[in-house]
């Protein structure tokens, strides 16, 4: 007899005023983020968040490949250890799926998020560019193999800790309802934020696929954030709060997966109160990424890193990226004036520095080189970069800094 959509009531949390509140508050602070920086520099920080959230999305997965990695996969150069590859794979896949769901976000007729179609869209893209290792799941407790299909909802049962999902043949039912429900357009202001925690979950709950879910369900909550939308979402990681939660997450889930305690814990076959404490944890884990993140993109403190790393450099405390020299204490007025204008002529860069032409030209061309600098053509104007080896020294902590 097939599962009853009854099982996986409530579907929102009940009798929590403050869970919208919160949600609020971190809509109304992930606003703000946008007014912080030049937009052009801002857009080249989304560029290197994705790299971030690649990184924390498979930390949550106890997958590690450094950001320094994934970038270099992202250029074809690949570890010779095939499971450093692997992972290093695995990063780029993540990438490209985010970009992949991010365009189809920004077409005239956006995809239907909470619907299966676009859930599968995401899990298919993802599984078809893993390398063959990652495509096939192990029960853990009978040893038996089986193949993950890209795109398709598992068609056995599983585990999942001490939680027994819905079986396979009732998914479509579920998934239609979980369409129905968390359908961004549902909802109204905060409310909508509120949903998407709860979806969240219960996607996870849900367990569609034999094994990515997780992956999709972050995916899925990125492009949740993006419809609602949370103007400033892309400036701030919900993955890199759940990664360094990574306990607390879990547990959280955990929660959110109890059955309803007695009378006073709702109305559903699930705990409303352990939903209420998932969204809660959700939501108070973006407000932590947003004070994180609304303190590193005040300019004066920006302006402030980049000088004290170029200072660094010329002394070599911090190690030169492959190929590169020592850099010239010039070089932080030159990275200041882009910062400050966003986007500048290199004329005007060379001015800046205070140096001679030839010299400002070849420092110019250093930063360049190295990716400090970025520009679309060889002479037109340049813009700030965030390459690997220097993001993590102008925003502490955003990933572990290699000693390289």
């Amino acid at each position: 007899m097939p599962d009853a959509i009854s099982q996986m009531t409530p579907l929102l949390p009940e009798r929590a005023d403050d869970l919208q509140d919160l949600a609020l508050e971190v809509i109304q602070r992930s606003a703000s983020l946008g007014t912080r920086l030049h937009p052009i520099t801002l857009h080249t920080l989304r560029e290197l968040l994705r790299i971030v959230n690649s990184y924390y999305s498979n930390l949550i997965e106890g997958h590690t490949t450094h950001p320094y990695d994934i970038v270099r996969a992202m250029q074809q150069q690949y570890d010779a250890e095939p499971a450093k590859r692997n992972l290093q794979l695995e990063s780029v896949a993540h990438i490209t799926v985010q970009r992949q769901m991010e365009a189809w976000l920004q077409e005239e007729t956006p995809p239907d998020i909470a619907g299966q179609g676009f859930l599968c869209s995401l899990h298919r893209e993802f599984f078809r560019l893993l390398p063959e290792e990652f495509q096939v799941m192990t029960n853990p407790d009978t040893g038996r193999e089986s193949r993950v299909v890209p795109g398709e909802l598992r068609i056995q049962p599983v585990k999942v800790g001490k939680h027994e999902p819905p079986g396979h043949d009732s998914l479509p039912a579920f998934m239609a309802r979980f369409a129905e429900v968390y359908a961004p357009e549902k909802h109204h202001g905060a409310a909508k934020l509120v949903a998407a925690a709860a979806a969240h979950h219960r996607l996870m709950w849900i367990h569609p696929f034999l094994d990515g879910n997780g992956r999709v369900a972050r995916l899925f909550t990125e492009a949740y954030l993006h419809q609602i939308p949370v103007h400033g979402f892309g400036l701030w990681s919900v993955s890199r709060g759940l990664a360094r939660r990574n306990v607390d997450y879990k547990a959280a889930l955990t929660w959110a997966d109890a059955s309803r305690r007695n009378d006073l814990d709702g109305r559903g076959n699930l705990s409303n109160e352990g939903l209420v404490k998932f969204c809660r944890f959700f939501l108070e884990v973006c407000l932590d990424q947003l004070e994180y993140m609304g303190t590193l993109l005040q300019l004066d403190g920006l302006v402030e890193r980049v000088r004290n790393y170029v200072q660094l450099r010329g002394t070599a405390m911090i190690p030169n990226p492959p190929g590169g020299d020592n850099l010239r204490l010039e070089a932080a007025r030159m990275l200041q004036e882009v910062l400050l204008r966003g986007e500048a002529p290199r004329g005007a860069v060379i001015e800046a520095s205070g140096l001679k032409e030839r010299t400002g030209r070849n420092l110019l061309a250093q930063l360049v080189a190295e990716g400090l600098l970025v520009s679309d053509t060889p002479k037109g104007e340049v813009r700030i970069g965030f390459p690997i080896h220097a993001a993590g020294w102008f925003f502490p902590e955003l990933y572990p800094v290699l000693s390289r």
